[in-house]
């Protein structure tokens, strides 16, 4: 029971409070189940309605079931009430259920708190540019339920209600600048919960025909490449992420190929001859594989290179990654193979695909020994036999190349890298299946190889004598733009507004604006920090230094807006400004506002000095009395019409 004195919160702020829940709601709402979501928003609409019709709270009996309810759909979807997404769904949960029994100020007051505390938890699934935009944004009702809980409030639209709250962000901008530049960076997240388990990039180390679609039409960046030099041509952008030799019959595997002693292979002999510096800024994939372009010469730091030349982070990549690698364009990898790599290479599960074994005995009986031939009649029979590309091939069966081959003739990379292997190792030739990235939309505003994951790719490495492993591409053969104009090119219109034309350019520009915020803002950490003032000659800023910087700043800032405060509060209301203009003119025209004379008498006075304008004199005066004395705030739209009247006003001189 509250108390009797205690005020009921009226309409205007109660819409508020509820458009402040909604915000809170819908920033959450991506990372939330749809059900979820869904179930709150009807609740929230329910008791919007319930209250604008009765005009009271709900059943306590009711707010209990929904609590319990909330709890068990929380523990049922997430298996706990703790952690990142679990605890945040609850959160959201308990605030829309606040509104529930929100009747009062102090209800409200306590609602919107936790409204703000809400929306900067959306902060931790997402801090990119739009999401930090928006959640700024969804402070705008916050601010104005505050404002509407101020007594003596004038009622007035939503547009008008939000406009102090954007002025109140627009003020905080600076001071919000100075804290994020001279706040000492932490080493770990003061809530100290892990980061979402969401990977941003869905590269696997299994291949199987049909998991590489939801990939393939992800049009979420995966890395951005900058490169020392030019960048490499079209048909040299691989980057390698894994190298695959085990088949089951239906799924490529990457294996930790270690000797019988429990110790790595060593690497892959190379020579190399042109080779490529760049860096690479990688997003969060919650993997170790780290893509480097085909092949790298060295790992980066904390990250080791593979017998395979592939490259694995000492961790997994749970925030964006920035490294640098060298890579060999033209080189020539393993010109001698070991006999247990190649038996590895040759190895195919018995009882799989009869109809393709034929095929490349015929292959091996016909070529015999030149095993370059039997490369070549596999890309013709690619390139010739009607297959097509597709990212919704028909659904293969036991012997899914058999089916792929003779059959479906549709599909994409990994159909085409799977069936291409399976023939090589049939044909005896030492084959594998490399998986990562290809292409990728070259930059020219950010100078940099934007890839994202519809770039992901597959092909295969054939290995020839006195040539080594030779990356070989049967997509290629199949849809030649995949490799020379990318993904999106080749997918065509499978991919809908991700297809070339302005439209993805338009989106491509605006990926320079999210990179230049992931690395100045999102990536603006205690190293670029204490490197702060390098331009003004101090090359290390410690903890000291930026405090007395951030009180000095501070100090700064209050000093403004106490001047500017008193400034406005010495600054004439625009009621009284128009006043004393109408004041000036009539001074001028003879009648001088006498000394503790009111405008009331003073205008009345003046209207029988002018009979000629004493309707006009008068309809001023009431005017602004009404302004005045009407309403607790000047109405501004009898404002701006009493401000246009005075302008108007050209009184005539007394003749006395």
């Amino acid at each position: 029971m509250r108390p009797p004195s205690e005020a009921t919160l009226d309409g205007r702020a109660f819409d508020l409070l509820c458009l402040t829940m909604t915000c809170v709601l819908g920033v959450h709402a991506s990372h939330l189940p749809w059900w979820l979501v869904a179930g709150l928003a009807l609740v929230l609409a329910l008791r919007w309605w319930q209250r604008r019709r009765h005009g009271a709270r709900p059943p306590a009996l009711l707010k209990l079931p929904l609590l319990a309810l909330l709890a068990v759909a929380v523990v049922f979807t997430y298996g706990t009430i703790f952690g990142q997404q679990p605890g945040s769904a609850l959160a959201v949960g308990l605030l829309v259920l606040k509104l529930l029994e929100s009747e009062t100020p102090r209800d409200a007051r306590v609602g919107v708190s936790f409204a703000c505390f809400g929306l900067m938890a959306a902060l931790l699934f997402d801090q990119g540019l739009v999401a930090t935009f928006v959640v700024a944004l969804g402070l705008l009702p916050a601010l104005a339920t505050l404002r509407a809980l101020e007594p003596a409030q004038a009622p007035t639209n939503l547009p008008r209600a939000l406009l102090p709250g954007l002025a109140l962000l627009a003020a905080a901008v600076p001071l919000a600048l100075l804290a994020f530049a001279l706040v000492p960076r932490l080493s770990s997240p003061l809530w100290g919960a892990a980061n979402s388990p969401e990977a941003r990039t869905g590269l696997s180390d299994r291949m199987s025909p049909g998991n590489f679609t939801e990939l393939l039409t992800d049009d979420r960046p995966a890395m951005r490449v900058s490169f020392d030099g030019p960048a490499p041509a079209p048909e040299l952008r691989y980057f390698r992420a894994y190298v695959m030799w085990l088949y089951d019959g239906r799924t490529w595997e990457h294996a930790d190929l270690r000797r019988a002693d429990g110790q790595a292979r060593p690497l892959e002999t190379l020579e190399a001859r042109a080779t490529s510096r760049y860096e690479i800024d990688l997003e969060p994939t919650h993997r170790t594989v780290l893509p480097a372009l085909d092949v790298p010469l060295t790992a980066p730091a904390d990250a080791q290179l593979s017998a395979d030349r592939e490259v694995f982070s000492d961790k997994p990549v749970r925030e964006s990654l920035h490294y640098t690698v060298r890579s060999a364009l033209y080189y020539r990898l393993q010109a001698s193979l070991p006999a247990g790599a190649r038996e590895l290479a040759l190895r195919l599960p018995q009882g799989f695909n009869p109809r393709t074994h034929a095929l490349a005995a015929q292959w091996r009986t016909r070529y015999g020994g030149d095993e370059q031939a039997i490369v070549r009649a596999a890309l013709a029979l690619f390139h010739d036999g009607g297959f097509r590309y597709t990212l919704a091939p028909a659904p293969l069966g036991r012997n899914a190349v058999d089916d792929f081959l003779f059959g479906t003739r549709e599909g994409f990379c990994e159909h085409y890298a799977s069936s291409f292997t399976v023939l090589m190792r049939a044909a005896g030739i030492p084959a594998r299946v490399v998986t990562g990235y290809q292409g990728g939309y070259w930059n020219p505003l950010g100078n940099y190889l934007l890839v994202r994951q519809s770039d992901a790719h597959a092909w295969s490495e054939v290995w020839l004598e006195g040539r080594g492993w030779v990356r070989v591409d049967p997509t290629a053969a199949v849809r030649p733009e995949r490799v020379s104009l990318g993904a999106a090119a080749a997918a065509g219109d499978q991919l809908g507004w991700t297809d070339s034309g302005w439209l993805a350019s338009l989106r491509n520009r605006w990926d320079v604006v999210n990179h230049w915020w992931a690395q100045g803002v999102i990536g603006f950490d205690a190293l670029r920090q204490r490197g702060l003032l390098t331009p003004f000659g101090i090359r290390d800023t410690g903890t000291a230094m930026l405090g007395m910087l951030l009180a000095i700043g501070t100090a700064l800032f209050v000093a403004i807006g106490t001047g500017w405060a008193l400034w406005r509060r010495e600054r004439p209301e625009p009621l009284r400004q128009a006043l004393r203009r109408l004041e000036a003119r009539l001074a001028r025209a003879g009648i001088t506002r006498r000394r503790g004379e009111g405008p009331q008498h003073y205008l009345r006075r003046a209207a029988r000095a002018l009979p000629a304008q004493r309707a006009e004199l008068e309809q001023l005066m009431n005017r602004y009395l009404e302004l005045r004395y009407a309403h607790d705030e000047p109405v501004p739209e009898l404002l701006k019409e009493f401000q246009r009247a005075v302008r108007e006003f050209r009184p005539r001189r007394v003749v006395k």
